[in-house]
């Protein structure tokens, strides 16, 4: 099986953070990560240098390519930093 992933560190929260389905609300410098696998991909966040990952709220979602779940990340780590309450946004259709 194909699989993926991608973490990115040090990303500050946007006011209101980010949803998470364990916790609710989580504020502050956390790491996001991406694991893609057989279609799908998983989105997590921690507070960063702990050891505990918390989904994020709309995790897992379709995707269907290693490229489209790059994309995807990088979709989640800027809707981390504006916050809000932030959710996984849905993936955009891969291009033919």
């Amino acid at each position: 099986m194909t699989w993926a992933s991608w973490t990115t560190t040090d990303v500050y929260t946007g006011r209101g953070g980010v949803r998470t389905e364990e916790l609710g609300i989580v504020t502050g410098n956390v790491t996001v990560h991406t694991t893609w696998a057989g279609g799908e991909a998983q989105i997590a966040v921690q507070y960063s240098g702990a050891s505990e990952w918390f989904t994020m709220t709309g995790s897992p979602v379709p995707c269907r390519s290693e490229r489209d779940s790059r994309d995807l990340h990088e979709a989640v780590v800027e809707a981390v930093r504006e916050g809000g309450g932030a959710v996984v946004p849905s993936p955009s259709l891969p291009s033919p």
